[in-house]
């Protein structure tokens, strides 16, 4: 997951995310480490903060005739 380098890009701390999307500092923490996954609703709300898709933040940077080649 591309999380923290999205959220450095933004000039925002963990405390910064965690308030904007009404999580805790740990819960980002987790995030950014891969030990947890958001959920719908975070992946959402974390989407819109930072400006760019779902897909961004999951990585999924590949376009659908390279994964279809696989």
């Amino acid at each position: 997951m591309k999380l923290k380098e999205l959220r450095q890009a933004k000039g925002m701390t963990q405390a910064d995310l965690a308030r904007a999307v009404k999580a805790s500092k740990p819960t980002v923490c987790m995030w950014e480490s891969g030990a947890r996954k958001p959920g719908l609703d975070y992946l959402l709300a974390l989407a819109d903060v930072l400006g760019c898709s779902v897909d961004v933040i999951l990585g999924r940077n590949e376009s659908s005739e390279q994964r279809d080649a696989s």
